[in-house]
């Protein structure tokens, strides 16, 4: 092993410690917003409908930050990419608490909107971590990535109660007392990333390639890319369906729950163990992408999901069931995430893969969005079961599509393999 390739592993596992660090802390507004969004969306809107709404803007914001933070990664690297998110989150925690002490509905979706920026922080520091992963490791590295947004995120909707004890103390809404503690938590991942991330991990692989440093690709070259190679647009589709089902089902499950007669304890619990389900086991999904191959852990990944969203739709007024199908709803979108996501660094050549990273970024994020645009509506017109129904027969048109495209070659010169 030569001194360079000593350094670059080293350099890989710094990395992946610092980024699991700063996810830890960056999940914390991500699960403060799913839980409490819906409930101060009601409250300050003063109309159900809007339930949906914060969720909706937040993946919003995530679609349009992975956006922008293309061109940003690619021109500056990952650490100044990713303290920009986390900035802008801080900025949305602040406008949070200001909107409910004020009253503002339309101030509280602003602040979701820069919410979703340190949102896709969430999402690009799992490519982040394959920057200087070996091949056969791809899998596994981004896995742990998600593995660690675990914590914070099943954390946050479990911390309501002591917000609600610091917004007392602090004179604010007792709902926007946790976004306190969420903005503490986005200055600590912000310290982490922007003093800890040196070398940056895209920069130094960018050096060690032959990559042209001048060649700036735009986001048609990354979509380009994707839909030229067959596996890796079925890794997409598969992504796409099991976010449009997990934010939609997730979206409305406070509502369901609330009109059945659960707190915000009842409900805070049950996004922790949704989220859970997201998370925990995605070093699982990690690992068997890498032995077996990206489309059959997404197929089997939108096969839960299905049992997830008609379980938790037909649940009815018992809590238990809801809380377990939003956990296999959370599985499901793991081994479709996780998968889809190693997939595509596999399978996209190094001049496009940020570009192709970002794609799928912005294209999860407006999937989350048209389904938390139409969740209310859904809700509104079929039920609860009416939306897991919809979200079902999403994710079984796509199984089938998933693995005709599992079977083909790369059609874009210089691809690798998807696995």
């Amino acid at each position: 092993m030569t001194s360079t390739e000593f350094d670059v592993r080293r350099v890989q596992r710094r990395t992946i410690w610092l980024l699991a660090i700063a996810q830890i802390f960056s999940g914390l507004a991500t699960g403060c917003a799913l839980s409490v969004g819906s409930l101060l969306a009601v409250d300050l809107s003063g109309s159900e409908a809007w339930a949906g709404s914060v969720t909706t803007t937040v993946t919003l914001g995530a679609a349009i930050a992975s956006a922008l933070f293309i061109r940003l990664a690619v021109a500056r690297g990952r650490r100044i990419t990713l303290s920009t998110g986390l900035a802008a989150a801080l900025v949305g925690a602040g406008l949070v608490i200001v909107a409910a002490s004020t009253r503002q509905f339309w101030l509280l979706l602003i602040a979701a909107v820069l919410i979703g920026a340190g949102t896709s922080v969430n999402l690009q520091a799992r490519f982040a971590a394959t920057d200087l992963s070996e091949p056969r490791h791809r899998g596994r590295d981004l896995s742990l990535i998600v593995w660690m947004s675990t914590v914070g995120s099943v954390a946050g909707p479990n911390l309501i109660a002591p917000g609600e004890s610091i917004a007392g103390a602090v004179g604010i809404p007792p709902l926007s007392g946790v976004f306190v503690i969420s903005a503490v938590a986005m200055v600590l991942g912000l310290l982490v990333i922007w003093i800890g991330l040196r070398p940056d991990p895209l920069l130094l692989a960018r050096e060690g390639s032959a990559t042209n440093a001048a060649v700036r690709p735009r986001f048609r070259d990354g979509l380009r890319a994707l839909l030229g190679h067959r596996r890796a647009a079925g890794a997409l589709l598969g992504m796409l369906v099991a976010h449009f089902a997990m934010v939609s089902v997730m979206a409305m499950a406070p509502v369901h729950l609330l009109h059945h007669g659960a707190d915000v304890t009842v409900i805070g619990l049950t996004i922790s163990l949704h989220i859970a389900g997201m998370y925990a086991l995605s070093p699982v999904m990690g690992l068997l992408s890498d032995r077996i191959g990206a489309s059959w852990v997404a197929s089997a990944g939108l096969l839960v999901v299905i049992a997830g969203v008609l379980l938790a739709g037909f649940s009815g007024t018992d809590p238990v069931l809801t809380t377990a199908g939003l956990v296999l709803l959370g599985l499901g979108w793991s081994a479709a995430t996780v998968s889809g996501s190693a997939a595509i660094v596999g399978a996209m050549p190094r001049e496009v893969v940020v570009a192709a990273q970002g794609v799928a970024d912005t294209s999860m994020s407006l999937a989350g969005v048209l389904g938390g645009v139409l969740s209310g509506l859904i809700l509104a017109w079929s039920g609860y079961a009416g939306l897991g129904i919809v979200a079902a027969v999403l994710a079984a048109l796509a199984v089938p599509v998933l693995l005709v495209a599992g079977r083909g070659r790369a059609v874009v010169p210089g691809s690798g393999s998807a696995g």
